[in-house]
């Protein structure tokens, strides 16, 4: 029997960083079971290459005080989305792809640094000098991550995820699969608290483990 939790996100979605202290006791519920918590990276923006018109910037800016609002989790909106800004999450989301394939590991913390610089930083998380050092701050050797993030094999794979996110209809993050024997069971798609979640993921560990 196999057996692992899927985290479909975007580490510059918003609602993925309101649920992320959600993932995180998730995660830690289904290793604590022996599972294993695969992250898989959804594309939430991508390649458009414009910077963000004023309707848009203030469309997203409201968006983040709904997630805030509805979950919590600390924004710094005080000159985020600065003129010109190219809202293109697909360097972040390659930089969790090379940390997923150099030290596992450490990509769900490179998710959290990301997710910690963008939104309530400020930072410029599409920039690979940062996306660098956040992974060196997570644990993955700088010089590997380095030559590892431009390779042509990591826009491959991060395209990959895009691909079999899309093949399946998933439309809105953050999703969480339940993965048996290579049968999927949606456990969310979309923010759900905690007290919701984990008595569902917990009947569904006990059902693995009889399997």
């Amino acid at each position: 029997m196999s057996a692992r939790l899927l985290y479909v996100m975007d580490p510059m979605c918003s609602w993925c960083w309101g649920f992320a202290p959600v993932a995180q006791a998730l995660a830690e519920q289904a290793r604590a079971a022996g599972v294993e918590v695969h992250l898989v990276v959804g594309g939430l923006r991508t390649g458009s290459g414009a910077a963000l018109e004023p309707n848009t910037r203030r469309y997203i800016l409201e968006h983040w005080q709904a997630v805030h609002q509805a979950t919590g989790q600390p924004f710094g909106f005080e000159g985020a989305l600065p003129d010109g800004f190219v809202y293109d999450t697909e360097p972040a989301c390659r930089a969790i792809v090379t940390a997923r394939g150099l030290a596992a590991d450490c990509a769900w913390t490179l998710l959290g640094l990301i997710q910690q610089a963008f939104y309530v930083e400020g930072r410029d998380v599409t920039l690979a000098s940062v996306l660098v050092e956040l992974a060196e701050r997570a644990g993955v050797p700088r010089i590997e991550f380095a030559e590892a993030f431009d390779r042509a094999e990591q826009h491959v794979a991060t395209a990959a995820d895009f691909t079999w996110v899309q093949d399946l209809g998933i439309a809105g993050f953050p999703t969480l699969l339940a993965e048996r024997n290579g049968q999927l069971a949606l456990l969310t798609n979309g923010y759900q608290p905690l007290s919701e979640l984990s008595p569902l993921l917990g009947r569904w560990l006990e059902r693995a483990a009889c399997a």
